[in-house]
């Protein structure tokens, strides 16, 4: 239920408003961002709201049932706050976002709450952008609870896997990269492991442009000691860069679990379900 002042809602059963939208974005990192399609800037409740020109929201459409309520968000990538290197590392990823309206000739009035929800999937172009709010209602679509599957569905170094990385051998590795093709791949001539041993890792930087982003490691090969990532950091790798990087598990019983970590005890997954070609089969 919403709940307005009595002089917004007497302002909004006239025939004429001056009501204005209002966009309040908390990052992962606890900033937090405010833009309105207001002609100047507003400050409500403390935030400052830029004027955010160039931008298209769809219309807000609210069910009675159990459906997720979505929108999305055309825009130019024309303000400060909002960069094409900062969408491509992640920092708007699962942005909680609250929109309201506010009547911008008496902000005393208070606040008419629109939607609220997290940033999902954003699609970039040179010069926009498109983003999907998703509605509280997504959480209920997420999958609860354990699943069958072949897989484990641990993640390599936690609780339920159980191995410890610091102590591994070669589970957690520090360097510095020696040759650089692009974003999405370099070389460090001092990495002693086998062809796959990262696999399905994670390489974070220490230093550089890219200090303190991280990636998933796509494929490692010991020829040349190269690294090729499942997607480009935001900025250019240089030479010299330092970085740490985790041992690869791609989930597998036999090849990571067993004869890689020596943790088959631990194995989260149920490899011996039979698969569909089984279920189909009618024997």
């Amino acid at each position: 239920m919403k709940t307005l002042s009595a002089g917004l809602t007497t302002h909004i059963a006239q025939e004429v408003t001056t009501l204005c939208t209002c966009w309040k974005c908390t990052l992962r990192d606890a900033t937090v961002l405010g833009f309105t399609d207001h002609i100047s800037d507003l400050v409500v409740a403390g935030v400052t709201y830029q004027a955010a020109g160039g931008y298209t929201p769809t219309a807000i459409q609210t069910s009675s049932g159990l459906e997720v309520d979505n929108l999305t968000v055309q825009g130019v990538l024309n303000s400060p706050n909002v960069t094409n290197a900062d969408l491509r590392a992640g920092r708007w990823d699962f942005a909680e976002v609250e929109i309201f309206q506010v009547n911008y000739k008496d902000l005393t009035m208070g606040t008419l709450p629109l939607r609220r929800g997290t940033l999902g999937q954003v699609r970039m172009g040179k010069v926009r952008f498109e983003a999907e709010l998703n509605g509280l209602l997504q959480r209920l679509q997420q999958s609860i609870g354990r699943v069958y599957s072949p897989g484990c569905n641990a993640d390599l170094g936690d609780a339920r896997c159980g191995i410890n990385l610091a102590t591994f051998p070669d589970g957690t590795v520090t360097g510095s990269v020696t040759a650089v093709t692009s974003r999405r791949q370099f070389a460090d001539s001092g990495l002693t492991q086998p062809s796959g041993w990262f696999d399905g890792g994670k390489v974070t930087f220490t230093s550089g442009a890219n200090d303190g982003y991280e990636r998933e490691v796509k494929t490692y090969s010991s020829s040349g000691d190269v690294v090729v990532l499942q997607e480009p950091f935001p900025y250019d790798i240089a030479v010299a860069d330092g970085y740490t990087m985790i041992a690869g598990c791609l989930k597998r019983f036999a090849e990571d679990c067993r004869d890689k970590y020596d943790n088959v005890i631990n194995y989260r997954g149920f490899p011996h379900v039979p698969g569909i070609d089984r279920m189909v089969s009618g024997t």
